[in-house]
């Protein structure tokens, strides 16, 4: 049997939270950067508690006038100080509801960034080594961010896109671009299995490319996200794949 981790980006402003995390296996929670604060963040804990879902913090730049959107370039020891602040304060509400963060994936921008850039991966990386090596980092499969996570001896998990388009060099093409988004249920839904399946993704320039798939995210912020995760449970279990997130 095949299994995946279904993710998905919550505590964003999405009213379909609360039923995406009867069907995913991992949430990523923001952190206050780019969307949410204090209290969605705790109400996003408990009910990922309440679902058996995996807690995961969702660092960002501080960028929420754009969603965590905007590039940046800040120092390493900048970004150190700011994944700590926000990986830290989802761990201590995680923590006073009796429960522990499992992981810990960047948000936007700063995931893309950390993708290409090493200083800005190590920072990352760092900063979540010395909150609690126990913890999972999640990243592009095959990015800087995943080679400094297993520098630092962290696990890792490698996340693969349902809806966004690659280009040659397994990185995802930039949301100004065209391609950028992959808006056809049939053409996401058939990317995700071939991912999944067989560990290649059809990169925008035709090619197919290898990828290793141990996520798959779900955007919780698209228009038909919670009708896409129903119709990915479907598939996924009319082809004996199960739905885990790794512990």
């Amino acid at each position: 049997m095949r299994h995946i981790d279904l993710n998905a980006d919550l505590g964003e402003g999405s009213p379909h939270d609360a039923e995406l995390l009867t069907l995913v296996s991992s949430a990523n929670i923001a952190c206050g950067f780019h969307a949410g604060d204090a209290e969605t963040m705790l109400a996003s804990v408990r009910e990922a508690i309440r679902n058996n879902v995996a807690v995961g913090a969702h660092p960002s730049f501080p960028d929420r006038e754009n969603f965590g959107r905007t590039a940046m370039v800040l120092p390493p020891d900048i970004i150190y100080g700011q994944t700590l602040y926000q990986v830290g304060a989802l761990a201590a509400l995680t923590h006073s509801q009796g429960a522990r963060l499992h992981h810990v994936k960047p948000h936007g921008m700063l995931y893309n960034q950390a993708a290409r850039d090493p200083l800005l991966a190590d920072a990352i990386a760092k900063a979540v080594y010395a909150l609690d090596p126990a913890l999972m980092l999640v990243g592009l499969a095959g990015s800087e961010l995943i080679r400094a996570a297993e520098y630092y001896g962290l696990s890792t998990r490698q996340e693969v896109f349902a809806d966004r388009g690659y280009q040659a060099d397994g990185t995802l093409v930039p949301r100004t671009q065209v391609g950028a988004m992959i808006d056809d249920e049939e053409q996401a839904l058939a990317q995700s299995l071939l991912m999944i399946e067989s560990g290649k993704v059809q990169a925008i320039t035709g090619e197919r490319i290898n990828v290793i798939a141990q996520t798959l995210c779900l955007h919780g912020d698209g228009k038909h996200a919670l009708s896409f995760a129903r119709r990915l449970r479907q598939e996924f279990e009319s082809r004996n794949i199960q739905v885990a997130a790794k512990r």
